[in-house]
């Protein structure tokens, strides 16, 4: 989904992002033990480490799948899979992402740890059946601002922003 064709942007503060990652960790914390957490780069880092913390997971890995630049979805590509690692299938594993929006990426990464449990953040309803746990779910043309990539700034009023 391009941002252009958003209508709705939602930005989220590091402290929002901490409080639902930590509530994610109680979510999972009764379906493990977890063996380790696979983190999906880039947007899976930051609460993977606060998973990692809360949980106390000290194995942590990534994937590597780039599917957005700033501004667009794009075609998925594997940057770094997790071939010949320690995950094997995935079975005891633990899969961290910021937001399933499209699947697409979540269709590429459940084929490589199909036995893994797979949790993000966010969810869109067309992504959302390829998740396990997720924290809140976000309509499918709704633009999430992540903190790593905004700044504080002004903001037109939602009123405004709809007339123009």
């Amino acid at each position: 989904m391009a941002e252009a064709s958003s209508n709705k942007h939602f930005p989220v503060s590091w402290e929002e992002l901490h409080r639902n990652a930590k509530a994610l960790a109680w979510r999972l914390i009764d379906k493990g033990p977890w063996k380790g957490i696979i983190a999906i780069t880039r947007g899976g880092m930051v609460p993977a480490a606060i998973i990692a913390r809360e949980l106390e997971i000290r194995l942590i890995d990534t994937v590597c799948v780039s599917s957005y630049d700033h501004q667009n979805q794009r075609e998925a590509a594997v940057l770094k899979g997790v071939e010949g690692s320690h995950a094997g299938d995935g079975e005891g594993w633990l899969i961290i992402d910021d937001l399933v929006d499209t699947g697409k990426t979540a269709v590429i990464v459940r084929k490589m740890l199909p036995k893994a449990h797979f949790a993000t953040v966010y969810a869109k309803p067309a992504g959302r059946p390829l998740v396990d746990t997720f924290i809140t779910e976000v309509s499918q043309d709704t633009w999430i601002h992540f903190p790593w990539d905004i700044e504080l700034q002004f903001s037109q009023p939602i009123a405004k922003q709809r007339n123009g």
